[in-house]
């Protein structure tokens, strides 16, 4: 096994913010594994307010370079586990290696990701368009742009209802909240009822992810379906969500790659907890991982490609909504550097 890495800088079409800030480029970083002549790739999108940076990823894994390439590889869940032993305080870093080692294996079986699962991709939920928080004009106009059949719509400002109002006077698509943990439990009160009247069809993250106890209460008497973000992070979180949130959203990135995110979507359907699987901006890599756990979920959230002008890799396709494979084995992309996409 050897490893490689390519780190970028990936550009947005507008300039991103939710609760937690904004930013207009996306860092993130490619790991390439090669094995027995064949190339797996993966990606972790570095979140500041995780504090793993790309440069933080790099060294890492220059650090633990000859353990992570010593392994007998066989398949990916022995791997994740070694690796997840390996780099126990980096799981950015676990995940864009898992990611690739699962592309690996697929080509090495010649199959795609989703075959190997047995998933029937013929019912896969469509993916979300997120407009990010703006003014309510800019919003809209963001929304006018790319005509979509579901937006996911980041709030946590004085305007959020004036917002989603001003949408749904337009567009009779699917709207779902993200409060990104930006609401406190009178906000939600307030504001679940009359979003609900205005046809939203979700609520993700309205509290902060520590505040359980408002949670549980939000929980008994919210009209609309309420979906943990920043409270389900990691396995050890998916029970706990249980009897507060109507169904949980898996980051690849954070909670460590395919092989976690795989149990955690099996358990959560054994509590009857709806499942999301959502982006952090990833780029067309990352956003293949997530399309092969498509048949698996009820809701997804990868418009990485999407909301960027820069991509690093081909592979999948977005035609309102509805996500198409190459074909190919293991995540079926092409790994080709940095470009434009338009």
């Amino acid at each position: 096994m050897k490893i490689s890495y390519h780190a970028h800088n990936l550009a947005f079409r507008h300039p991103f913010t939710i609760s937690k800030g904004t930013k207009t480029h996306q860092p993130t970083l490619i790991v390439e594994l090669e094995f027995m002549g064949v190339h797996g790739y993966g990606e972790a999108p570095a979140i500041s307010y995780y504090d793993i940076t790309v440069e933080k990823m790099i060294a890492d894994l220059e650090r633990k370079k000859m353990f992570i390439e010593k392994f007998a590889y066989t398949d990916p869940e022995r791997y994740w586990h070694y690796l997840h032993h390996l780099l126990p305080m980096n799981p950015f870093l676990v995940c864009a290696i898992d990611i690739a080692s699962w592309d690996l294996y697929g080509k090495l079986k010649n199959k795609q990701l989703h075959e190997l699962w047995n998933g029937n991709v013929s019912a896969n939920p469509l993916t979300d368009f997120t407009i990010g928080i703006d003014t309510p004009e800019k919003m809209l106009e963001k929304m006018l742009e790319k005509p979509w059949p579901v937006y996911k719509v980041k709030v946590g400002t004085a305007d959020d209802l004036a917002v989603i109002e001003n949408l749904r006077k337009h567009s009779n698509a699917i709207l779902r909240v993200d409060a990104n943990a930006g609401w406190d439990l009178e906000t939600a009160l307030r504001l679940i009822p009359a979003l609900s009247k205005l046809g939203v069809e979700l609520v993700e993250q309205p509290l902060p992810k520590d505040d359980w106890d408002n949670m549980s209460k939000l929980f008994v008497v919210s009209q609309l379906p309420l979906i943990a973000d920043e409270s389900c992070v990691s396995e050890k979180d998916v029970m706990r969500c249980l009897h507060h949130f109507h169904g949980i959203n898996i980051k690849l990135t954070k909670c460590s790659g395919i092989t976690p995110a795989r149990r955690m979507i099996a358990e959560a359907r054994q509590l009857g907890l709806k499942v999301m699987v959502g982006s952090m901006n990833e780029s067309t890599v990352g956003s293949a991982a997530i399309a092969h756990l498509l048949p698996f979920i009820d809701y997804v959230d990868m418009d990485g490609p999407l909301l960027q002008v820069q991509d690093v890799a081909t592979g999948i396709s977005y035609a309102d909504g509805r996500i198409s494979y190459s074909g190919k084995p293991g995540l079926g992309i092409e790994y080709t550097g940095l470009f434009n996409r338009e």
